[in-house]
């Protein structure tokens, strides 16, 4: 009998129990998750040559004899390997990271094709972490692109594509829940054509065209999931008093700084919308460092002043601390008697139950933490504004579960996610937009330089100055740790690095987001504290807390992000008094790649660099960047695929109408609505 999508992940042969719970930690549980789990990005295995010793940071594959024994050094939690080898002109260093295992191998005499990253520093040429393959090997890897897949635990990236390739073999038709006149007009293929294509490609074209199908559906569903939940909701009206605003305006009139033109446009809005006849729904879109957090403040102030419960939820435990430290700091300065409670998933039970019944007994004026904000437990008393950020997209199921504990409240959704509006307006189709396109006349514009790795040992001086100044800085890299799968700097080796490099009195930690929940919010906390002098992460960083002390931040692979995301992390610096910079390492040395880097160099506008990094990007670019993604897309990224965004929307506003007829598409998109709008 053939496999289906819906079959359990055992099914596929050669994955047993232990396997399949490894799968399952992951998130792949059946077949059709496996078939879902998409390449990371592709391989091009280009004929192996001589070394290019013009080409450091370049990726390259190199016919060469190991002339040396290969020798175990460094220290227990981090073993390098290395061993000296000659492509018959140019002799070299090999390195390997984490990876003792490998000396077995590495015999003297022995010929390799060895494929990895170059690397020049002051012992030489080094081809860091390269996979090693015998010439045979490497010849049948030539005939197509090769697909990476994303390593998570226990999981790597050849057995994922061992399990596809089992799962390809035995698999029976899929579902096609596209109806044919859209397959049709939009030029789709079909979805079992389309996945087998992501997975086994031959040419980057056929990539392009399979991806296009898998994007285009990943939309629609989005976009349908969002339009049928408004339809189903009740016609939303205003029963909120919000006539009393004294509080509010006393806050607003001590402030010590004069709100943009572009704050004080948005909040007139934000304050029409909580007396208007209906219930707000609106999304503030501002760029880094707008000011949104005060704008939310001033109506939380307002939904207080009129006896009404107000709720702002924050992605992470420790920027919910620090809104509450803020607020709490704030209303105090001014004499304003409003009370705030702080909820989080981290609290004790004890804790959670003294500020559950503060809550109910409306002790509590304005909630702010996590999710655990509508944790069933919690019993709001008279709850009438409802704030939080686009990494909690709250959807109408949110809502629903808040008005199930009393009158649905009025929501604002904030986004620091720089998109361009006739995107927005697709994206968030359920909500008013307001922008707010101005930043504080007190912001420093932060100082910007695209580099090569060369420039990597001054980097590091200028961060040791910066520290030695009293300030903070961030490194940021693409992976967690070094992998045989695929190239590019790592949290855990450059952390490493750093400690090795920089003083002792410097203090270096590391972030990413494999840790635990409590060590990721003990080192937010230490590093804003100023506990931690340099902080080596991953994109979690993203979303983090403020920290003003903070002055250096250090991307490397910059050329492998999206400009949006760069912009994105490049705003955890510029908080404070003091001048910041940003500093991107282009580690390609491709020129195409600086000159789109070099627009960050020239703008601190979020808006203007995702108009330019939409203008700039195209299909190709699936092969090397990746954005964070606007709400999180598995495949489809908002700026690279805008044009498959529109006709997705197109085709949406035909199918919306008609979606209980197509009985296979509103199944998907009932599934797609439960798991993507809840928390």
């Amino acid at each position: 009998m053939r496999l289906t999508e819906f079959d359990p992940i055992k099914a596929v042969k050669g994955v047993g129990e232990v396997s399949a719970a490894a799968f399952q930690k992951i998130g792949v549980e059946s077949v059709g998750d496996l078939l879902m789990h998409l390449p990371l990005r592709y391989d091009f295995f280009g004929p192996p040559g001589l070394l290019n010793r013009d080409a450091p940071g370049v990726t390259q594959a190199v016919e060469a004899k190991l002339t040396g024994t290969a020798q175990l050094r460094g220290t227990r939690r981090l073993p390098v390997l290395t061993v000296r080898a000659t492509d018959g002109e140019t002799n070299f260093t090999l390195t390997w990271f984490r990876m003792p295992y490998l000396k077995q191998k590495l015999r003297k005499g022995a010929e390799y094709v060895f494929r990895g990253r170059l690397v020049r520093n002051r012992y030489g040429l080094n081809l860091e972490q390269a996979a090693i393959y015998t010439a045979e090997e490497y010849e049948k890897l030539q005939s197509g692109l090769q697909p990476v897949y994303a390593s998570v635990g226990a999981v790597s990236s050849g057995r994922i594509r061992k399990a596809i390739l089992a799962a390809f073999d035995d698999i029976g038709e899929l579902e096609e829940f596209l109806p044919p006149k859209i397959v049709s007009r939009y030029g789709l293929m079909d979805r079992l054509s389309a996945l087998r294509g992501m997975h086994f490609p031959r040419t980057a074209e056929s990539v392009i065209e399979a991806r296009r199908r898998m994007v285009f559906e990943e939309f629609l569903l989005f976009i349908l999931s969002v339009r049928s939940l408004e339809q189903e909701s009740e016609e939303a009206l205003n029963h909120f008093d919000f006539s009393k605003h004294g509080g509010m305006d006393k806050l607003f009139s001590s402030l010590p700084y004069e709100l943009t033109k572009a704050q004080q446009r948005v909040h007139g809005e934000i304050q029409a919308d909580l007396t208007s006849p209906k219930l707000m729904n609106r999304l503030v879109q501002g760029d880094v460092g707008s000011g949104k957090t005060i704008l939310a403040l001033l109506a939380l102030a307002r939904a207080a002043d009129n006896g009404h419960q107000g709720a702002l939820m924050a992605p992470t435990e420790v920027l919910a601390k620090q809104h509450y430290d803020g607020a709490v700091a704030l209303f105090e300065r001014y004499g304003l008697p409003y009370r705030v409670e702080l909820v989080t998933g981290s609290m004790t039970a004890a804790e959670k139950k003294k500020a559950y019944q503060r809550i109910a007994a409306h002790e509590a004026d304005i909630i702010i933490g996590t999710h655990a904000l509508i944790q069933e437990k919690i019993s709001y008393n008279d709850l009438a504004l409802v704030i939080t950020d686009e990494q909690h997209r709250f959807g109408v199921r949110q809502r629903e579960n808040l008005s199930g504990k009393g009158s649905r409240p009025h929501i604002l959704v904030m986004s620091a996610t720089p998109i361009p509006r006739t995107m927005a307006i697709i994206l968030y189709g359920d909500l008013d937009i307001s922008v707010l396109d101005e930043l504080p006349k007190n912001r420093i514009p932060i100082k910007n330089c695209v580099v090569g790795v060369q420039y990597r040992p001054k980097a590091y001086e200028f961060i040791q100055k910066q520290v030695r100044e009293g300030h903070q800085a961030y490194v940021i890299c693409p992976k967690v740790e070094a992998d045989e799968e695929t190239t590019g700097e790592n949290v855990l080796d450059t952390c490493e690095t750093l400690r090795q490099v920089l003083p002792p009195g410097i203090t270096v930690e590391y972030l990413h987001g494999r840790m635990r929940p409590a060590q990721k919010n003990d080192i937010m906390e230490r590093f804003a504290a100023g506990a931690i002098d340099v902080l080596v992460s991953t994109t979690v960083v993203e979303v983090g807390v403020d920290v003003p002390n903070a002055t250096v931040m250090m991307i490397e692979n910059a050329e492998s992000f999206g400009l949006a995301q760069l912009h994105q992390l490049r705003g955890r610096v510029g908080r404070g008094s003091a001048q910041s910079y940003c500093i991107f390492v282009n580690t390609s040395g491709d020129p195409e790649k600086q000159e789109r880097l070099d627009i960050l160099n020239h703008s601190n506008d979020g808006f203007e660099i995702a108009s330019e990094d939409l203008k700039m990007r195209g299909p190709g670019d699936v092969f090397g960047i990746r954005q964070s993604g606007v709400l999180s897309f598995r495949v489809g990224d908002v700026f690279t695929d805008s044009g498959v965004l529109q006709d997705a929307a197109e085709a949406a506003k035909e199918l919306l109408p008609e979606l209980a007829f197509h009985e296979a598409l509103n199944g998907r998109v009932k599934k797609n609505r439960n798991e993507r709008l809840s928390l």
